[in-house]
This record gives C-alpha cells, sequence and structure tokens, in this order.
C-alpha cells in the first residue's frame, strides 16, 4: 500500500458541477470500459443514489455510487455499490477504502440492511464482503464471476435477505452483469 493521503481528503455528496470531473477520471482509470453512461444515469438527480466524491487540494480524486434497490419478498432495501473510482494518480493511497467506508455508514444510517457489489472479492473482502449466495443479482453472473457477487450485512441484528435483487433502470443493461 502506498502512502496515506486521506487526511487532507473530504468526502463530500456529488453535486451536477461535479460531472465533468467525474466522468473525465472513469475514462482515465477504466480506458477499456465505458461507465460513463452509467454514471450519466446514476447521477441524472436520482433520490435513489448515494453519490459520493473525494476532494483532495480542491481536485476530485475518487467517486462512488450506491444504488438503493428493493429485494423481492422482503421489506427491507439493499444497496448497490458501483461504480468506485479512484483517479489513477491517486490509487493505492488509501483513499479508495475512506470512501467506500463512508458511504457504507451513510447507507447504514438510512437504515440498508446490507450492501452488494459485482467486484474483486481481495479488495472488497477487506470491507467484510463475503460470496453472496441469498440475493441473487438481476442478471445470470458468469461461473467465473460467481466469488465477485458480494455483500455485507449492515444490520447485524436483521436476519439476512434472500430473493432477487430488483435494480433500477440505470441498472437493467445486461451487459453491466457479465
Amino acid at each position: 500500500m502506498g502512502t496515506d493521503m486521506t487526511q487532507d481528503l473530504q468526502i463530500r455528496k456529488s453535486c451536477p458541477k461535479d460531472l465533468p470531473a467525474i466522468k473525465e477520471m472513469y475514462e482515465s482509470a477504466f480506458p477499456e470500459e465505458d461507465l460513463v453512461p452509467l454514471v450519466n444515469e446514476l447521477l441524472d438527480n436520482r433520490d435513489d443514489v448515494l453519490s459520493l466524491v473525494g476532494i483532495r487540494d480542491d481536485a476530485l480524486v475518487a467517486h462512488v455510487a450506491f444504488t438503493i434497490c428493493d429485494i423481492e419478498n422482503s421489506p427491507h432495501k439493499a444497496a448497490l455499490l458501483a461504480p468506485l473510482c479512484v483517479d489513477p494518480s491517486h490509487q493505492k493511497t488509501g483513499i479508495g477504502t475512506t470512501i467506500v467506508k463512508e458511504g457504507l455508514e451513510q447507507i447504514k444510517a438510512q437504515q440498508i440492511i446490507c450492501a452488494l457489489t459485482l467486484g474483486d472479492p481481495a479488495y472488497y473482502g477487506r470491507f467484510g464482503f463475503t460470496p453472496e449466495k441469498q440475493i441473487s443479482a438481476p442478471y445470470l453472473i458468469p461461473k467465473e464471476w460467481a466469488e465477485a457477487w458480494q455483500s455485507i450485512q449492515l444490520d447485524k441484528n436483521a436476519k439476512p435477505p434472500s430473493g432477487n435483487l430488483d435494480v433500477p433502470t440505470p441498472w437493467h443493461h445486461k451487459e453491466l452483469w457479465s
């Protein structure tokens, strides 16, 4: 792990003026993936998305989104953690960890029972994410990615939910899941 540069990191909810910098950061960090259309949809004045940015020295250096979702046949809500991006020049400094932890705290405060993600188990495991077997993704996940579908229980007193994850429109693109 590189130098911890999180002491002077400010985390706040994103606002419309952040969008150009957020798009540029995703294009730079993920040149092989076009996440900008998803980011545009998620940040289009949706009340079911918690979108946080990390600011350091007046520059936007990180972004994470948590989409609030229903779980079929459950009174509880879940949050889908994605996408997450740290500016390439600020990666391996603890910024990604810091912004994810802050987002998890904020969604927990909203009585969200769990968070789910489709991502690297080695990375998300550090937050307590484990392979998810009870909540099904909205689309079939390829077998080789089975361990990448993960969750973390935020309300330790609640019975873990089960059922299909009902995602809002921005997540209705099958290619995001395969």
